[in-house]
């Protein structure tokens, strides 16, 4: 069976729709002997939601709120489409009509992040005189414009008045750009944060597990552990109640459980 809304737990309309739109597509891909998809909790809402639903169980109807995804600043409006429209189109979701749109402006986006980058201002240029007296902040060496991009200080609009640039024309590529630059620091911590919870993800957990013997977990947190006696690191880690300091002891204890029988 393939089914959506309350009958999974939910309640709202969003999370049934959500919910509906993956039933069907799985409904398919099985009649098709296809595998079937979920997207990760790093991809988008509704994979959060279909996670929570599975691993976590439910003590109250389920609404999907932005607190319950760990990778927030992943899952921005402005990127939504980056995220999934290439999924979509993998699946069979997207017609040539989005996927050309979706292409063009992902183009446009990168030709732009071109320009910027390639535009090199050196501190006693007459640009650089102008930056200067907009921020009242000399300029101490060569910077591209995007690195000023990347600056508080500047928005897009007011960067290339200052630059005497054309802007360019799609305001969608000028949005997603600028945000891009905004928070590309701490959107490339976040993804080596996706990237090492990856590597453990499906780490196995022993069936005999004696979570008694994993020193420093709390009373608490070892009793859930016990009760629910997840398979992998990655279910564990998605127990309520489970912190990510219970997750990196049990971590350790796996590991030096294997290298312990290894020996």
């Amino acid at each position: 069976l393939f089914c959506a809304g309350q009958i999974n737990g939910t309640t709202g309309y969003e999370e049934a729709a959500a919910q509906g739109l993956l039933a069907g597509l799985n409904a398919a891909r099985r009649a098709r002997e296809l595998a079937a998809w979920t997207p990760g909790r790093h991809e988008a809402y509704l994979g959060v939601m279909v996670d929570d639903l599975v691993t976590r169980g439910l003590d109250e109807p389920y609404r999907m709120f932005t607190s319950r995804a760990e990778y927030r600043l992943q899952l921005r409006e402005d990127n939504a489409d980056l995220r999934l429209t290439p999924h979509g189109r993998a699946l069979g979701l997207v017609d040539e009509r989005r996927w050309t749109a979706f292409s063009a402006k992902q183009d446009t986006v990168q030709a732009e992040r071109s320009r910027l980058e390639g535009l090199r201002i050196h501190p006693g240029s007459a640009i650089a005189g102008r930056i200067a007296a907009k921020t009242d902040q000399p300029l101490s060496r060569d910077v591209t414009a995007l690195e000023l991009l990347r600056r508080p200080d500047w928005d897009y609009a007011s960067l290339l008045q200052v630059l005497d640039l054309v802007p360019c024309s799609d305001a969608q590529a000028r949005e997603q750009l600028e945000i891009e630059c905004k928070y590309a620091g701490y959107v490339a911590r976040q993804h080596d944060e996706i990237t090492r919870a990856a590597r453990w993800e499906g780490m196995d957990i022993p069936a005999d597990m004696d979570y008694a013997a994993v020193r420093g977990l709390s009373t608490e947190v070892m009793q859930r552990l016990a009760r629910q006696r997840p398979q992998t690191i990655g279910l564990a880690s998605r127990i309520p109640g489970v912190t990510p300091a219970a997750v990196s002891l049990l971590l350790i204890h796996v590991k030096r459980r294997g290298l312990q029988q290894v020996g």
